[in-house]
């Protein structure tokens, strides 16, 4: 009798270049594959079954998220082995399944026992949004997805200053370098390049956990605006606001980017927040930083690129992540900023400073499993341990990008009032 291992392995054949990249253990105890590859563990038929109603990525990120289907060995090494053989492999062996495929899926999942109704939902919380793409209601409804899981989850998995972004490690090599302090000399380099000094007027955008706004009013006695559309986020502003008595210097508002009242901004900051903009509203939305800055105020967009190929990251992040994200190439943007009316800069490439505090965030969910896992559940946290392994391997493999763009509304008759250098830009605010 044919093992179920073997059968899968003859099934996945065709579909990469050369051998299996893993190796797969079935429920029956079966193995095939290379002996010296991370170890594709199925735990049951269901693991097959989920394929059968749901092919391709996002069948096999749920039956990972319900444990049907697991990695014994590391997580980052099987999936960028995947990635390397499906892309050897051409368009055809990381295309979607077509009815060969299909069929030649059910016919084996009918021989190993496999079919039957669709399995349960894996168990986490799946975006299911409605209403006009990036509308008011819908974009706060994707933001609530995301960013309110809840502020103990990302206090237990971030850094002290709550950055949800790409931090600056200006000294990767100095094993006493870590992630705090990678995050704060990023937010020492925003507030430098955007000038910021006593006084000057901050609009955040999109801003977080507010470790920007608050980082800038504490450092450089900026008088900051922090904007959010998520409820968790801006309870934890203000709340710190009120504990560090920084009233007179921050205001936190709970509302869309398109609803933020006034302008003359001496600077305007989107820290990881384009990417959830829309494609087609990207254009609107540089001429409102345009028009929120006074002339020669500057701007930053710290943005997220991407190819054409999964503008919103993939079936898995769009279903269970981010949903309604966009990401473009970085020229792509550099050109709908500058047809906003601003003039670009500087651009600071930051790729390889994601996969280092991915990595960062990645090696405290697995040091704290049990404590996130308690905070909200196993398939929850199954649901950011694939997430994470997969964004670094994105960043370090190249497949996206992350950069910091300066720009700033000239005067009409071309003043910009920049400093002549690159070195004059990144050191020419003032701490108070």
């Amino acid at each position: 009798m044919t093992r179920a291992a073997d059968r899968l392995a003859a099934l996945l054949a065709g579909h990469f270049a050369g051998n299996l990249p893993v190796r797969l253990r079935a429920w029956d105890g079966s193995e095939a594959g290379p002996p010296d590859a991370p170890v594709v563990v199925l735990r049951s038929r269901r693991a097959l079954r989920r394929l059968v109603w749901q092919p391709g990525e996002l069948g096999l990120a749920q039956a990972y998220i319900a444990g049907d289907l697991d990695i014994d060995g590391d997580l980052a090494d099987g999936l960028s082995r995947v990635w390397r053989s499906l892309r050897a492999g051409g368009p055809a062996a990381a295309a979607p399944p077509g009815p060969r495929r299909l069929t030649g899926m059910a016919v084996t999942a009918l021989r190993l026992g496999a079919l039957g109704p669709r399995p349960p939902a894996p168990g986490a919380p799946r975006a299911r949004l409605r209403g006009t793409l990036h509308s008011s209601a819908r974009d706060r409804a994707a933001i609530s997805h995301h960013y309110d899981l809840s502020n103990d989850w990302y206090a237990l998995l971030l850094d002290e200053s709550m950055a949800y972004s790409c931090g600056y490690w200006a000294r990767p090599d100095d094993p006493s370098y870590g992630l705090a302090d990678a995050q704060r000399d990023k937010l020492d380099l925003i507030c430098r390049k955007l000038g910021l000094g006593p006084g000057a007027r901050l609009l955040d955008i999109g801003c977080g956990w507010g470790s920007l706004s608050l980082y800038a009013a504490r450092e450089f006695g900026a008088r900051v605006t922090a904007v959010t559309l998520s409820r968790e986020q801006h309870a934890h502003v203000t709340a710190v606001i009120e504990a560090e008595g920084l009233g007179d210097l921050v205001e936190a508002e709970l509302r869309h980017y398109r609803q933020i009242r006034g302008g003359g901004y001496d600077a305007v900051c989107a820290i990881e927040m384009g990417e959830h903009v829309g494609d087609a509203q990207y254009p609107a939305f540089a001429a409102r930083l345009h028009a929120l800055l006074r002339p020669q105020g500057r701007a930053l967009i710290q943005q997220m690129s991407r190819g054409s190929a999964a503008p919103g990251g993939g079936a898995f992040i769009e279903s269970y992540i981010a949903p309604d994200m966009h990401m473009r190439p970085l020229g792509e943007t550099i050109g709908l900023l500058e047809a906003g009316g601003l003039e670009v800069r500087s651009v600071e490439a930051l790729r390889e400073h994601y996969a280092r505090t991915i990595a960062a965030w990645y090696r405290t969910l697995e040091t704290r499993w049990e404590e996130f896992v308690a905070l909200a559940g196993e398939p929850t946290a199954r649901v950011w341990r694939l997430y994470l392994a997969g964004s670094g391997l994105a960043f370090t493999e190249r497949r996206m990008g992350v950069d910091q763009i300066l720009a700033v509304r000239p005067t009409p008759e071309g003043e910009a009032a920049m400093p002549p250098t690159p070195d004059g830009w990144s050191v020419g605010g003032a701490r108070r």
